[in-house]
């Protein structure tokens, strides 16, 4: 047993190294170039400002000089300041890392810069990435709806202009505040016109009521009718608010480290709700993609609905439904990871047709520039097939992204 038991924790201490160690692992040819699921941009100080309803630019979100000397965004109505530095940590030693003491100039260009983002991709091996915010994301989190709608319209103008330096490498997720049904469904055809391939809402919607309400409905087909997927990204839900400097609201304890452990957790709500409240179940062409939460914990969180549905759902009123729990998980669900062995390691009990590798660039959790170190060593005992389903399928085909030399 203690010889089991070491073997297994010296398999996992190795897959845990951070990647940076993984320089000199042996990387052999793909034959294909990897997709990143889940990359983002790093604002520029214009962002907001230059694109915005012009009745909100002056409490538009806005870049700052701190105590440090390096750059925050501002962000009227949030007590919150959002450091840029720790935004774009990508390649630094952990040892290096900073949240506040850079300035914007000093940032990978690649972050808000086309031309400049196709030779990071180049230099980490990838042959395109599915393109995030990052200030975005916790605006997400702003009470005011209106003010919310306002950021992301600026934000999703900006974005087309970046994903159209290389639009066969850069594919840009839209951004909707979720103000009201009928303009939701409008945003999404609307983010459909401008050329992106799937739309970024928030776990919590503006609406007073919840996704699982049937006055959404609209908005599940129209997603269905524009082959549309929909991108839930942790640190997106009110329970997050003030992740962006190491806090979590709803956290217990002070230690950073638990907030990290709860990011995943708003996610996880939002796949149970579509799941019990039958979303999927009257619109199984719904896709849902859960960013950044990572896949590990997926085969166990399956089994236990599986498990409650079949041990208590007489007691709690649940009904029959179609198919197993897992299984909807299985059809409508994708999850995105960057350094998941776990999730790699169990790929045969998820199914690997739900998993999409990503690098997180230029974010502090990323694996650029040592992806393909990375990833040699954690998809080794992997198939080809499902390597390449994880790699690069998986997101290709849920995007319908254009197949270009560079993405092959």
């Amino acid at each position: 047993m203690d010889i089991a038991v070491e073997a297994s924790r010296s398999a996992f201490e190795a897959a845990s190294v951070h990647v940076s160690a993984a320089a000199d692992d042996e990387v052999k040819p793909l034959g294909y170039l990897p997709i990143s699921a889940d990359s983002h941009i790093t604002e520029p100080p214009n962002t907001y400002i230059d694109y915005i309803d012009p009745k909100f630019r002056d409490i538009a979100p806005r870049v700052e000089r701190n105590e440090k000397g390096g750059d925050v965004f501002v962000v009227n109505g949030m007590e919150m300041k959002i450091p840029l530095a720790g935004t774009a940590a990508a390649g630094i030693d952990p040892k290096e890392i900073t949240l506040d003491e850079a300035t914007f100039e000093e940032l990978h260009r690649g972050g808000w810069d086309g031309t400049a983002r196709v030779a990071d991709q180049e230099r980490d091996g990838v042959g395109g990435e599915i393109i995030y915010p990052t200030v975005g994301m916790l605006l997400c989190n702003h009470r005011d709806p209106d003010y919310k709608t306002a950021c992301f319209n600026a934000y999703n103008h900006w974005l087309q202009e970046f994903q159209s330096v290389a639009p066969d490498r850069i594919f840009g997720i839209g951004q909707t505040a979720v103000r009201s049904v009928e303009e939701t469904v409008e945003d999404f055809r609307r983010i459909r016109e401008m050329g992106f391939h799937g739309v970024m809402m928030p776990c919590d919607p503006s609406t007073e009521f919840d996704y699982d309400d049937p006055r959404f409905d609209p908005v599940w087909q129209a997603a269905v009718d524009l082959k549309l997927p929909l991108s839930f990204h942790i640190l997106t839900s009110g329970r997050d608010a003030g992740a962006g400097i190491g806090h979590v609201a709803s956290q217990r304890g002070k230690s950073k480290a638990n907030m990290f452990q709860g990011l995943i957790r708003a996610n996880q709500d939002v796949i149970s709700l579509f799941i019990w409240e039958r979303i999927f179940e009257r619109f199984p062409e719904l896709k849902l993609v859960c960013v950044e939460a990572d896949a590990g914990w997926a085969p166990h969180f399956m089994y236990r609905m599986d498990h409650f549905y079949n041990r208590h759902r007489f007691w709690a009123k649940i009904g029959e439904m179609s198919k197993m729990p897992s299984q909807f998980f299985r059809d409508n669900v994708y999850l995105t990871f960057q350094d998941d062995y776990i999730a790699f390691s169990t790929a045969d009990m998820m199914g690997e047709k739900q998993l999409m590798w990503a690098n997180d660039f230029p974010h502090s959790d990323s694996t650029w520039p040592w992806s393909q170190q990375m990833l040699a060593r954690q998809t080794k005992n992997l198939t080809d097939t499902q390597r390449k389903r994880i790699l690069r399928d998986n997101v290709v085909e849920l995007y319908n992204l254009p197949v270009t030399q560079g993405a092959a």
